[in-house]
């Protein structure tokens, strides 16, 4: 028995190694691209490989990853200044051997001996006072922890989800409390530990990382046998502005069946609103129904809300035979296009309200854009990205990845906040067209792109 799971360890450890050196050479061929798309791909991947040889204890993806880091980060202007200081500590180790060790060494070690303890190791979970205290047996990182929400008001149902990457406990436990119905912690996969709190009604959760120790709040407060939860005081004081693309004389594109793009792209905003609203950010929307709004309103109207961030909803198309072959969900940012792709969805999407283009002076005026919003509408864009396709491809087959690019939107032009349009998929295919009519679609991929937010705003 016990040789049979050092097998399956085994077995595990090199399925692992290879997904590892497959992300590696993706990584470093995004970085042979000069396009911050391609660049924030790799410094996504990246920090995924350097969290992984953490849990692996592989010095040597360690050393690879953190070399990744930061080349990809100061081409981004981000701060990798821990992780060049650890890089540079690690390659002082290094230099001091005599002779590294080898990969092969590695693989050739006796099984016994391979270290496959995660970093992280729950120790203990107390409760103090309203507080639920998870106690690591080293140091933690807010980088660490992911927080989402899954509220379903029509079942009466609120869930709060906390992620631990590099995380583990023996076996999964219920953890009692008399105020709240249902508290699990279980092993989400071999390298993230997930704590979900369920409950009937909203409670007000906040958390903190302190040294070894992640510190959950919930405000509850008892009237008689009644469990009320405390007034919001939300620390989610950000305002998003949805942009229903289209409307009112401009239909959009016109697709399979003779779907159309506005009617399509207005049903996922007020879904993504609804959610949005249902944990706490301020929403608003450009129009609210079936009304045509020139391109230059729409960041105005954003503008003059003071939006933290701008969210342009559109729905791709192709004419032809190909009408029936492309597909996939993308996300675009705004800045001089370098593709033919970008430039085609970009003229189909402007074609609106041509007369915008000449009040800002076309390609001249994209010049001129501000680097730090471009950066930032960059990474939104991104994590928009992950979120629709890690919320479609657990219910859904077939959803493609189009990718996160560049283009010149004018719809996005004038807005001075990050701004992204997405393009929640081809109306021109068959299956992709049925699917955004169907609402529990829409309802999932609203879900992927709030959750998208919510790593942007966590993680900027």
């Amino acid at each position: 028995m016990f040789r049979l799971f050092l097998l399956t360890l085994f077995l595990f450890v090199s399925l692992e190694a290879s997904s590892s050196t497959k992300l590696l050479e993706r990584a470093n061929s995004m970085m042979k691209s000069n396009t911050q798309s391609d660049t924030f791909r790799a410094y996504d991947d990246y920090k995924s490989l350097y969290l992984r040889s953490l849990v692996d204890n592989d010095s040597s993806l360690k050393l690879e990853s953190l070399k990744g880091i930061v080349a990809s980060g100061e081409r981004l202007h981000i701060d990798v200044s821990k992780y060049s200081k650890e890089l540079q500590k690690l390659q002082s180790q290094k230099s001091s051997y005599n002779k590294p060790e080898s990969k092969d060494m590695k693989k050739t070690q006796n099984i016994e001996d391979m270290h496959v303890q995660p970093l992280h190791k729950l120790k203990s979970i107390n409760w103090k006072d309203n507080r639920l205290l998870l106690e690591f047996n080293k140091e933690l990182s807010s980088n660490q922890i992911e927080y989402f929400t899954l509220h379903n008001k029509s079942k009466g149902r609120y869930r709060y989800v906390f992620d631990i990457k590099t995380s583990m406990l023996t076996a999964a436990q219920s953890i009692k409390s008399n105020d709240i119905d249902r508290i699990k912690i279980a092993q989400f996969n071999p390298q993230t530990l997930r704590l979900v709190v369920d409950h009937t009604s909203e409670i007000e959760v906040e958390h903190r990382v302190d040294s070894n120790i992640l510190d959950i709040a919930l405000k509850l407060e008892r009237v008689g046998t009644t469990l009320i939860p405390e007034k919001k005081v939300r620390d989610r004081d950000k305002i998003i502005v949805i942009d229903p693309g289209h409307g009112g004389k401009d239909p959009g594109a016109v697709g399979y069946r003779k779907y159309r793009e506005k009617i399509v792209v207005m049903d996922v905003s007020k879904e993504l609103q609804k959610i949005l609203e249902s944990r706490g950010y301020k929403v608003y929307m450009t129009r609210d129904r079936d009304k045509f709004i020139k391109l230059r309103e729409r960041t105005k109207f954003a503008n003059k809300k003071n939006a933290n961030i701008f969210i342009s909803i559109h729905a791709n198309a192709i004419d032809g035979k190909n009408a029936k072959k492309v597909h996939g969900v993308e996300c675009y940012f705004l800045s001089p296009s370098r593709s033919e792709k970008a430039k085609r969805v970009a003229a189909l999407e402007n074609s609106a309200d041509i007369s915008d283009m000449n009040i800002y002076g076309k390609d001249s005026y994209l010049n001129f854009l501000n680097h730090r919003n471009t950066v930032a509408s960059n990474k939104l864009a991104i994590d928009l990205q992950r979120g629709m396709l890690g919320a479609l491809g657990k219910k859904y087959s077939g959803v493609k990845d189009g990718g996160v690019r560049e283009g010149p939107f004018w719809v996005l032009v004038g807005a001075q906040m990050p701004s992204v349009l997405v393009e929640v998929g081809f109306i021109t295919h068959p299956t992709e067209a049925r699917r955004l009519v169907d609402k529990n679609y829409l309802k999932t991929m609203a879900l992927g792109l709030a959750d998208g937010i919510e790593r942007y705003f966590a993680n900027n």
